[in-house]
């Protein structure tokens, strides 16, 4: 292992170690811009830059490797100098609106100037050429504060695999964004935000929907209610200061009722009427293949997750019969907000608003689909992502440290832990299997804390086999049938999925996919900047919530088994498909 020294501190780190993580192992803070942790390290901010002895030139510490014997300074008059100078480059081209910009105390950019001491410009020049596209329900460009980092694209092309941003033409004219500088809604893009997630400054935003729904909240002849993912428990918290992965979910209902909602609902019971529905879709196609012999769409793919629908749309068209009919957890309750609820408070149906809470972009594009008007109304009316409630939150005045644990309502607000882990990776095929097992065999769940540890953690692809002993007379013949699954999480690690099932190399009944890496805990609308340690602490959270519940598995919750003796009938039934079920669309891939 390489020993160097850094600013008289001796350090070890393994073959291989960039500089950048060397010095940061050493205690020294490095300012970057571009550098995104174990995904891009292109030097293109120019900001990382140390001082090597004997190095003619300062270097750029995130693409240069540490070697045996290095002697590094982090902090010479040379590399502040340089430093500075970047940065006031920087934000010299920067066409920003820093007083009222969405950024606002989030900017990368403007911390580091507040870093460095900045506080006024030593170059005056031309601004960067300013587009801004307004075309998606999810996002919102504006090129002119782009600061050519290339995070988005690095995100977007790598991980998603969708590659809908890109520089295009050179120099002092590069703009990043979708091909001959159209709209992000004339190219292949799944909204699925991570490009906003990993943006250092207000290039690329959340479109927000904070005006429309504080004026639903205002209107007295509105119903406004409210539903918040099972992600945003575990990540709202960091907002208001909390470290990563604490759970806030008592303080968010008491802030949610502060804010006037007339209702507060989890989007946890949809989950887990989404397991009763998808699960039994699951077992369905399972007897069609094996009893009946039928051609059947296998593997089952699940559906909850927006971004993952659009891509299979665009890249995967001729495996839409694979994907789950289910709409996901917010549709769902969504469309029973506006029918059930509303039928039972005696509230006419076009006066129900739901506001839905997420840590997801792509969930704004979701609920303007024109499929999601099940209630024959749009079945979700906004989308708030974590970071958009924060702020009405702290518009509001709410101290949100001080305020006590509510509660949410009944009927669509009772849930059960198999619902709090969709929000993970692994999490949706854990919970649909806890139900189907117990519906098939008629016994206990046979994992250990109901965990299912292959499918568990932070790997881009996991898989599992479980095979079934014995069965209740009618699954008999599941019996000794090994069902093989899959887990992804990332688009990328989604198609790998899907190439390996294409060229024979894999075999599986049912296989999940998160759009956005580690999960829904990693949404394009959660708190930034969201690292690996970020999200495993919230993936903690999120399993201490599930193992801290009395009820865990989906069929146990009993307003979910009144809701289908009262009102649906049973799972796949003729009103359960009207409301719950929905169809896609296949589209072209520029």
């Amino acid at each position: 292992m390489p020993t160097l020294t850094i600013d008289d501190t001796k350090v070890e780190v393994p073959e291989g170690t960039s500089l950048l993580e060397a010095c940061r192992q050493a205690g020294a803070r490095i300012p970057t811009l571009c550098y995104l942790e174990g995904v891009q390290a292109i030097g293109a901010c120019r900001l990382c830059l140390v001082e090597v002895e004997g190095a003619r030139t300062l270097v750029a510490s995130c693409v240069h490797p540490a070697t045996d014997g290095m002697v590094v300074r982090t902090a010479t008059p040379r590399v502040r100098r340089s430093r500075r100078a970047v940065l006031e480059l920087l934000l010299s081209e920067h066409d920003g609106d820093c007083q009222s910009c969405v950024r606002n105390g989030d900017c990368e950019l403007r911390t580091l100037a507040q870093e460095l001491g900045i506080d006024s410009l030593s170059y005056e020049g031309e601004k960067t050429r300013r587009l801004l596209d307004t075309s998606t329900p999810a996002l919102l460009r504006d090129s002119g504060k782009c600061v050519m980092c290339r995070r988005c694209v690095t995100v977007c092309g790598q991980v998603q695999g969708v590659g809908g941003l890109f520089p295009q033409f050179r120099g002092f004219e590069t703009v990043i964004g979708p091909a001959f500088a159209t709209d992000l809604a004339n190219v292949v893009c799944v909204q699925c935000g991570q490009c906003a997630a990993v943006c250092p400054v207000g290039a690329i935003v959340e479109n927000s929907v904070i005006d429309q729904v504080w004026a639903a909240l205002d209107d007295p002849d509105k119903h406004v209610v409210v539903q918040t993912a099972p992600a945003i428990r575990g990540a709202l918290g960091e907002e208001f200061g909390y470290e990563p992965g604490t759970l806030v979910t008592g303080k968010m209902v008491s802030a949610l009722r502060r804010l006037r909602f007339d209702a507060v609902f989890d989007t946890n019971f949809g989950a887990d009427l989404t397991i009763m529905e998808e699960g039994t879709e699951l077992l369905t196609r399972l007897r069609r293949a094996l009893v009946d012999k039928e051609p059947v769409a296998l593997p089952m793919f699940t559906s909850c997750s927006p971004g993952w629908i659009k891509y299979m749309e665009h890249f995967n068209p001729d495996l839409l019969p694979n994907l789950s009919t289910c709409k996901s957890p917010q549709q769902m309750l969504g469309a029973l907000a506006k029918t059930y609820y509303a039928d039972k408070k005696g509230i006419d149906r076009k006066d129900v608003v739901v506001v839905s809470v997420m840590p997801c972009t792509a969930k704004k594009y979701e609920c303007a689909r024109p499929e999601m008007s099940a209630s024959g109304y749009q079945d979700v009316d906004y989308v708030l992502t974590t970071r958009e409630l924060a702020r009405m939150i702290k518009q509001a005045g709410i101290n949100f440290h001080i305020l006590p644990d509510g509660k949410m309502d009944r009927p669509l607000g009772l849930s059960t832990g198999a619902a709090d882990i969709f929000a993970v990776t692994g999490g949706v095929m854990e919970a649909a299997l806890r139900t189907a097992y117990e519906i098939v065999t008629g016994g206990p769940f046979p994992f250990a804390n109901l965990h299912v540890q292959p499918i568990v953690g932070l790997e881009g692809v996991k898989e599992a086999a479980i095979t079934i002993e014995e069965t209740v007379p009618e699954w008999a013949f599941l019996r000794g049938v090994t069902l093989r699954v899959a887990v992804a999480h990332g688009l990328a690690n989604a198609q790998k999925i899907i190439d390996r099932i294409r060229a024979g190399e894999a075999e599986y009944h049912f296989v999940e996919v998160m759009t956005c890496p580690g999960g829904c805990i990693g949404g394009g609308g959660q708190p930034r900047l969201t690292s690996d340690a970020v999200r495993q602490a919230r993936i903690r959270a999120i399993y201490a919530e599930d193992e801290g519940r009395e009820l865990r598995k989906s069929h146990e919750n009993p307003d979910i088994l009144k809701l289908y003796e009262e009102y649906l009938g049973k799972p796949l039934g003729k009103l359960s498909h009207e409301l719950l079920h929905t169809k896609y669309v296949v589209r072209d891939r520029v």
